[in-house]
């Protein structure tokens, strides 16, 4: 069974950082894409960014380039969300997911088979 946590959410100001972990366990991490979403209430998920499955490829969402950086360790099993500039608009529950159907669909939350439990982040102005 594929489990994910998040941790390292928090509180932070705007124009601060903060590292998000997403440790998982279960599966094989190094064959898996993985993703960042986000949501907040009232509002669906919505994508953020994601890294392949070698790291060597990423892409984000419009709001997280040049602020956000996902990076990926395949010897701990985890991938981060280092966050930068943060914005009171950053403000959300963050999720961390695995294995889209493939790289076309990285964006896509439907496509992903396993979730963590989300980590709360907010960001005061």
């Amino acid at each position: 069974q594929v489990q994910l946590v998040e941790s390292g959410g928090g509180l932070a100001q705007a124009g601060g950082s903060l590292r998000l972990s997403c440790a998982v366990s279960g599966g094989t991490f190094s064959v898996y894409v993985m993703g960042w979403f986000r949501q907040t209430p009232g509002n669906e998920r919505e994508f953020v960014g994601t890294i392949s499955s070698s790291g060597r490829i990423t892409d984000y969402a419009d709001s997280a380039k040049a602020r956000f950086t996902i990076s990926r360790d395949n010897a701990k099993t985890t991938v981060y969300l280092q966050m930068n500039s943060l914005k009171p608009e950053d403000t959300a529950v963050y999720y961390c997911a695995a294995d889209p159907r493939g790289w076309s669909n990285r964006r896509d939350r439907q496509s992903y088979n396993y979730w963590g439990q989300g980590t709360q982040v907010t960001v005061s102005s």
